[in-house]
């Protein structure tokens, strides 16, 4: 229980980081990072770090699947975690 609590923490960082530097990297007009990852290391339980990066760095956030996906999968991830956590 407490590896998967240590991976829940680190792959919600290592979402909001991606976030910031997707951002980042638009900005400079740099090599992106594919949404196809992006989503990977949401459905991994990191949509709750990049839900807070796409807020915070104001980066996806008028693409629909994004804007309304990100949400949507924090909220089953949450689920999922008090479930296994309570349960």
């Amino acid at each position: 229980m407490i590896l998967f609590l240590l991976y829940f923490i680190c792959i919600n960082i290592y979402g909001y980081i991606l976030m910031g530097s997707d951002k980042n990297r638009a900005i400079k007009h740099l090599y992106r990072i594919s949404e196809k990852k992006l989503w990977m290391i949401a459905i991994l339980f990191g949509a709750i770090g990049m839900y807070a990066g796409m807020l915070s760095f104001r980066h996806k956030t008028k693409h629909t699947s994004f804007k309304y996906g990100l949400p949507i999968l924090s909220i089953l991830e949450i689920g999922i975690v008090l479930n296994f956590l309570f349960v």
